[in-house]
């Protein structure tokens, strides 16, 4: 979803070559993406599949190495803060090629975060630090990342929320899954939530009290599916328990959920831009402006808070807010010129 904006706005003023890692190789995370969101099929698939985070990093490094060697390009582009974007940066600053990182700057001060550490090594290897809100840019200024390097772009989520907000259809999702009353919609899948019974027990305690007044949709990640499985036997019947959704499907019904209930951090994002109460059930969050110039609350790791905060948010009157600066479906065309501006310099 990252990916997609940029590689929009930069079709046609510079020779792109898209590199799946194939860390998220299922379909329903990570094919059907392309297909909604209009993003050429990948020219290259590393297929590195799933693993630790040590041994998926280093196949990425393994297998991106002489494809980088052979390509030789004047720049690689990293999103986010997942185990292919660290090892592609540090592939990259090993060989000499430049690096840009799309969303840099984001900072949960949570090391036992396997994202944080992989944010923070990413960050001091960038060349361009392309930062999606202003607290990115004073992290950054605090760890000592010259201005030159940082450029404020806004969030590029935003473009793809923005460009295919009109493509969904709440309405018609709502009725063929046969949602009568306000639901909270439910995604869950950071392992310090899942893979522990002690913690994924009560969550999911919380969610079936919360059913009682609510409908609970929750479209459910392989591996949080196998951990339920494993730790309560079977999917609790209260809950409306889907597949995984294709990101039209999702933004569907995160226009018309009473509450959104996530440990995702884009998440966080598009329920702050669409003005959705959302509940993170994390200590902590590298999107703060979600929650100073947003919808989003923390709720830790507390059943009992979780339960009363979505009744909360149902009772209470829908909060008013305005997208954060640049959270405007614009920040791809900034990145498009300063990477263009990049390069050029970068020949000469």
């Amino acid at each position: 979803m990252k990916m997609a904006a940029v590689h929009r706005a930069l079709s046609g003023r510079l020779r792109q070559t898209v590199v799946h890692t194939g860390q998220h190789y299922d379909w329903a995370m990570s094919g059907i993406f392309f297909e909604q969101l209009g993003v050429p099929a990948p020219d290259v698939n590393l297929e590195v599949g799933s693993a630790s985070h040590a041994v998926q990093t280093a196949e990425v490094m393994i297998r991106l190495e002489p494809l980088l060697l052979r390509a030789n390009p004047d720049l690689v582009i990293v999103y986010g803060d997942v185990n292919s974007t660290v090892a592609t940066a540090l592939v990259c600053s090993k060989i000499g090629i430049p690096i840009a990182h799309v969303e840099a700057g984001l900072r949960s001060r949570d090391r036992t975060m396997p994202e944080e550490i992989n944010r923070i090594v990413t960050d001091a290897l960038a060349d361009l630090l392309l930062t999606p809100s202003e607290d990115a840019n004073a992290n950054l200024a605090a760890e000592g990342v010259p201005d030159s390097r940082v450029h404020f772009v806004g969030n590029v989520m935003i473009d793809t929320l923005v460009r295919l907000l009109p493509s969904t259809d709440p309405d018609g999702l709502v009725k063929r899954l046969g949602l009568t009353r306000p639901f909270a919609l439910v995604t869950l899948h950071r392992p310090s939530n899942v893979d522990d019974p002690a913690t994924l027990g009560p969550l999911l305690e919380a969610l079936i009290e919360i059913s009682a007044t609510l409908d609970v949709v929750f479209p459910v990640h392989p591996r949080t599916r196998s951990r339920i499985v494993e730790f309560v036997a079977t999917v609790p019947t209260a809950l409306r328990v889907v597949d995984p959704l294709g990101y039209l499907d999702f933004l569907a019904l995160q226009q018309r959920a009473a509450v959104v209930i996530t440990d995702s951090g884009g998440i966080q994002e598009e329920t702050t831009y669409l003005g959705v109460p959302c509940l993170t059930v994390r200590e902590n969050t590298e999107r703060p402006i979600t929650i100073t110039h947003g919808t989003n609350t923390l709720v830790g790791r507390d059943p009992a808070r979780l339960r009363d905060e979505a009744l909360r948010a149902v009772a209470m009157p829908r909060p008013v807010s305005s997208p954060p600066p640049l959270w405007d479906g614009r920040a791809g065309e900034r990145i498009a010129d300063i990477l263009v501006a990049f390069e050029g310099e970068h020949r000469k």
